[in-house]
């Protein structure tokens, strides 16, 4: 597969919709994940994402609480941690593979137990990572069966000897449409920056601006299991301390 320059791919997509990222960074020391939403609707653009440090990861709530319509499918927990494991998806399977590799239980597994959002006619795909102590990782996707709602097809990637300076990028949707068509294909290989700065700065200021909703980036040691976490989040939350979008916290600093 052709390596793709990630930031020109999302700048040229009005809508990819929600992605993940996972790459190991030129150095071969350390790995980044990126998670970022997007919106079309006022209901889904009402959101930020908040640190939830006491499960190593984050959530989503309402940006402004009183214009929340709907919270099914959007408020979720994006990311957690599990010991030295660390899980990212679209929506609430994250709980589903925390739970059930609590248990246990694989990856793979937790996720034969779900399908696609019910949200007809688009039917959502649930895209999922896992990263491993080791810096392998894996990446799922779970989408219908060219739009048939009745079909769920689910699709398991595993990367268990990372290339350094590369990384592979999934999305729900492969640009907008109505329908919006669900991504198809294997996860897309990319070039991987040197440090999470500009990785995570890469993807933020290359979403499409008027969809973009927010981004969170987290980078990993893996020599010493260490990791640091930058949000970014384009509408300011109401009674948040949150800081401003524009200059997301990042800890430690890069680990360069």
């Amino acid at each position: 597969m052709e390596k793709i320059d990630l930031n020109q791919y999302l700048a040229n997509n009005e809508y990819p919709g929600r992605g993940i990222a996972v790459a190991l960074a030129p150095d071969g020391r350390q790995i980044f994940i990126g998670y970022f939403i997007m919106g079309r609707s006022e209901n889904s653009r009402n959101r930020v994402f908040e640190p939830v440090p006491e499960r190593g990861g984050i959530c989503t709530t309402a940006a402004d609480p009183a214009k929340l319509e709907d919270p099914s499918l959007i408020i979720y927990n994006p990311v957690l941690t599990l010991g030295k494991t660390h899980i990212v998806t679209n929506g609430d399977q994250t709980d589903t593979i925390y739970d059930e590799m609590c248990r246990g239980r694989s990856f793979a597994d937790a996720l034969r137990t779900r399908t696609f959002e019910p949200d007809g006619p688009n039917w959502t795909p649930r895209i999922s990572a896992v990263v491993y102590a080791d810096g392998s990782y894996q990446m799922s996707i779970l989408k219908s069966a060219d739009g048939n709602g009745e079909s769920v097809q689910s699709y398991f990637f595993d990367y268990p000897q990372p290339v350094a300076g590369e990384g592979h990028f999934i999305s729900t949707y492969k640009h907008n449409g109505n329908p919006i068509p669900s991504f198809e294909g294997e996860p897309l290989r990319f070039a991987c920056p040197r440090t999470i700065g500009e990785f995570a700065r890469g993807l933020w200021s290359n979403l499409n601006e008027d969809n973009k909703v927010s981004l969170f980036a987290r980078v990993i040691d893996l020599e010493s299991g260490e990791s640091g976490d930058m949000i970014y989040n384009k509408y300011e939350a109401v009674c948040s301390d949150l800081d401003d979008p524009e200059e997301p916290p990042l800890l430690p600093e890069e680990m360069e």
